[in-house]
């Protein structure tokens, strides 16, 4: 017998397909249940995934690929600045002129506002209103628009129609786009067909305001508004203050409404005649008021003074509202001069923003006139 007889072993096979557990192979030459007929190394993984930026085709790396080469252009334009010439080299546009030389409060701004770049600061993004009948609305309130889309192959009606008229009437642009695009724009809203684009609001410095006042020969009234978030209380309340003299609103940039579509529209158009002024720090800006000599009062249910006995009324005046359900915030109270409230016969209720402020400018615009 030969040395393999003796040994008892069997000689492999020429396949592969021995019986061993590391075989991808039974001992008939058959594939192992769950190999595919691989061996042990062919079944072996890839070692763990890789980061999403390092994957080829992956969103995160073609905004890594993208961000690199941007940096890259940043790097060889910083290296070529020098040889822009002498203009280069006398400092950023906004440092020279006589702004810059006009004192401390011309260069900072409000305390809390920011440094001012100009007389009035850029607005949110577009805002677009879906749906037939609110962009009708819309263009029948007259709200600053820009582009009127209409939907291709939709079904017309005497909206659409009306809708085309007014926006020409107006000299909006009317464009026809898909399906897919007006998804897009209005962000997935029920547009039947219709969108318009409005335009962003051109909010005024906090500064404006008091400049407008005294451009006009009057006493400043200016109505701060102290987490009013609903942009319909902001129109009626602007309605309001064009009916009474008031010379602008103040609002913070946050937790605050903004100049919307349906701010336009509760407005009835008051806010192309009333400033809307932003501020970084509305209690920073409203002490910086009464730095400048304008007194704040805020109207708060626990006042001790009703709103028609404010003898401040007669002086240049800030009237602070906060919001219908948690009224003035704390620090807002605590920046106020005196706080007023309006006399209302049941104590278990309490007014609407707009009402209110509605109410309370009223009171100071009798006062005046009593004292002229």
């Amino acid at each position: 017998m030969g040395a393999e007889a003796l040994s008892g072993t069997q000689p492999r096979r020429a396949g592969g397909g021995s019986g061993r557990s590391g075989s991808g192979k039974t001992k008939s030459g058959k594939p192992r249940p769950g190999t595919g007929g691989y061996g042990r190394q062919k079944l072996e993984g890839k070692g763990p995934t890789p980061p999403a930026a390092l994957r080829p085709g992956h969103p995160a790396q073609r905004r890594a690929a993208a961000a690199t080469s941007g940096s890259r252009r940043r790097r060889f334009d910083d290296e070529a600045a020098p040889a822009a010439g002498p203009r280069a080299a006398a400092g950023p546009r906004a440092a020279t002129g006589p702004r810059a030389t006009a004192g401390p409060r011309a260069a900072a701004g409000p305390a809390g506002s920011g440094p001012r770049t100009g007389t009035r600061a850029s607005g949110d993004a577009a805002e677009f209103v879906a749906g037939r009948n609110p962009v009708v609305e819309s263009l029948r309130a007259k709200v600053p628009a820009s582009v009127l889309y209409v939907g291709a192959r939709v079904a017309r009606d005497e909206r659409i129609s009306e809708a085309i008229k007014l926006a020409a009437d107006r000299g909006v642009a009317v464009l026809e786009t898909g399906p897919a695009q007006l998804d897009r724009l209005t962000d997935g809203a029920l547009h039947q067909g219709l969108a318009l684009q409005i335009r962003p609001y051109s909010y005024a410095h906090p500064d404006d305001l008091p400049q407008r006042a005294a451009e006009a020969g009057d006493l400043p009234l200016i109505v701060a508004l102290d987490g009013v978030t609903d942009p319909r209380n902001l129109g009626a309340i602007a309605r309001s203050a064009g009916a009474f003299g008031a010379h602008g609103l103040l609002v913070p940039s946050r937790r605050s409404a903004g100049v919307t579509a349906g701010a336009w529209k509760a407005s009835a158009g008051a806010l192309a005649r009333v400033p809307v002024a932003r501020a970084a720090n509305l209690t920073r800006a409203l002490q910086s008021y009464r730095d400048d000599g304008i007194f704040v009062a805020g109207l708060d249910a626990a006042g001790d003074t009703e709103v028609r006995d404010l003898e401040l009324a007669t002086a240049p005046l800030v009237l602070a509202i906060g919001s219908e359900g948690r009224g003035l915030s704390r620090i807002v109270a605590q920046a106020c001069d005196i706080l007023v409230r309006i006399p209302i016969a049941a104590r278990t209720e309490s007014l609407n923003a707009g009402v209110a402020a509605g109410i309370a400018l009223y009171e100071v615009a009798a006062i005046r006139s009593r004292s002229r």
